[in-house]
């Protein structure tokens, strides 16, 4: 009887791995039509409004790139010379010095020459308190401001800070690790300017500076990881940047803008709260409540997405800092769905309850429960040989292919488009990391996202940590 039992709870469980496989897959299908066309819409459109006739209008929109910083005195002094080095019209670099413990803020101030002035400081969205504002007496550090403050526990606080300081109508969110193109900052407020329907966001691709030759904080050449970790999540940002945000880009869906490279509408930001300085996803939490926003006040807006690389930055490259991200990540994704899950369904929010929301909850959520069922159902029918290997082998292989093309193809798109790598044979090494990604990386990060989840559940208290940095390595001579 048990017997029985058993096996019929197998088959229902085949079924339903069966059902839910087939959507997952028909829907990446949608995505992937999706991506593709707005690949190919960008790349037309962009001479729709030139960027140079933008450079010269004398009503280009003002931006603050704002960059928090905790501890970050390895490479402080290199990374601020690389933002100031930015090309736009109109912009300022605001440092936010979250109560750094090491060298940072006496770094800052010795090299750009700084001094503490008086600063009209408006808190408009709450934050720790700030201690200062600092300026360079050097007039060609004019664009300069750092901010210091008592520490917040949280990137979330620092960049309120650095929002509160700005003084343009657009801001720019980043890390100071992060290493930017020259135009990055005309590239994301072009969607702000060319479009009639307000834009409140918009993001751009992320790549690993881990490997990459940098020079005093400049892009010199970009290589594929040499380190296991950073291999892999290379893979992840080709696939998720080029593949699936353009996706949702194209039908307006887009629920996360990444923290590492995001430029916003201020007003919006501030009038939505901000970020909120206890979220392990702030980014996505963000823009989560920005869309509540807009569809509460029944105004009409856009996230805008450009398939293009726009910054490098330095990635967990062990597996202690790499398992704490993740399980940060993931802990923050089931926070910010139950924290909005009155979204859910809800007509008033429109394709944020349909299509977005019920996307994050059953494609990314469910995911790894779902996974972790099926090695339990698995080990099961293995004991009491109920298994049917045939259809364990086809729903198996069918899944594997389905992730392997989706990889390669985002990665060739990259590759077509923007030919990101020193050479064919990183190419190469990056397409046999995908072919062994499901059997090696891939279990490793469901393990951190069952082990978020079950943080979150118990409540357990979640420490950010400190990913320390390695610095950047010099360029090679040749």
């Amino acid at each position: 009887m048990i017997y029985d039992f058993l096996s019929y709870l197998v088959r229902i469980y085949d079924i339903f791995v069966a059902t839910f496989s087939l959507g997952y897959i028909l829907f990446y299908i949608f995505l992937a039509i999706l991506s593709y066309w707005a690949i190919i819409k960008h790349l037309k459109e962009l001479k729709y409004l030139e960027e140079e006739v933008l450079l010269r209008s004398n009503h280009i929109w003002g931006v603050s790139v704002v960059a928090p910083a905790f501890n970050e005195g390895v490479n402080i002094v290199y990374n601020v010379k690389s933002l100031l080095s930015l090309t736009y019209p109109k912009f300022e670099i605001i440092i936010v010095n979250d109560g750094s413990t090491d060298d940072t803020l006496e770094k800052l101030i010795t090299e750009f020459d700084l001094v503490k002035i008086d600063f009209y400081y408006q808190e408009k969205i709450v934050t720790q308190p700030v201690r200062g504002h600092y300026k360079s007496k050097n007039p060609v550090y004019s664009k300069l401001l750092v901010v210091d403050k008592v520490n917040g526990k949280s990137k979330a606080d620092a960049s309120n800070a650095g929002i509160n300081t700005s003084q343009y109508p657009l801001f720019l969110c980043t890390d100071v690790d992060c290493i930017l193109k020259s135009d990055t900052i005309l590239k994301l407020a072009k969607p702000f300017m060319e479009n009639e329907t307000r834009v409140i966001a918009s993001g751009a691709g992320i790549r690993i500076s881990n490997s990459c030759e940098i020079k005093e904080g400049f892009l010199f050449k970009v290589h594929y990881p040499r380190e296991w970790y950073p291999c892999f999540q290379e893979l992840e940002y080709v696939r998720s940047f080029i593949f699936g945000r353009m996706a949702w880009s194209q039908i307006n869906g887009l629920l996360l803008v990444s923290g590492g490279l995001g430029m916003f509408d201020k007003d919006i930001v501030i009038k939505a709260g901000g970020y909120w300085h206890q979220s392990l996803g702030e980014d996505m939490e963000l823009i989560t409540r920005m869309r509540k926003y807009m569809h509460d006040n029944k105004e009409k807006f856009l996230i805008k997405y450009i398939p293009e690389s726009l910054c490098w930055t330095e990635v967990p490259s062990t597996r202690e800092v790499f398992l704490r991200q993740r399980i940060r990540w993931a802990r923050g994704l089931i926070q910010t769905l139950y924290l909005h899950r009155k979204m859910f369904l809800n007509p008033k929010y429109g394709r944020t309850a349909f299509l977005v929301l019920p996307f994050f909850f059953t494609f990314e959520f469910l995911v790894p429960i779902v996974e972790l069922v099926g090695i339990v159902t698995l080990i099961f029918s293995f004991i009491f040989r109920t298994t049917d290997f045939q259809y364990l082998l086809i729903i198996t292989t069918i899944i594997y292919l389905f992730y392997l093309s989706i990889t390669i193809i985002s990665i060739l798109i990259d590759e077509v488009l923007y030919k990101s790598y020193a050479n064919y044979k990183e190419l190469l090494m990056l397409i046999g990391m995908a072919i062994i990604e499901p059997l090696v990386y891939h279990p490793i990060n469901v393990y951190a996202s069952l082990k978020g989840y079950w943080h979150f559940f118990s409540q357990k208290e979640q420490k950010w940590g400190v990913m320390v940095r390695k610095g950047y390595e010099k360029p090679v001579k040749k």
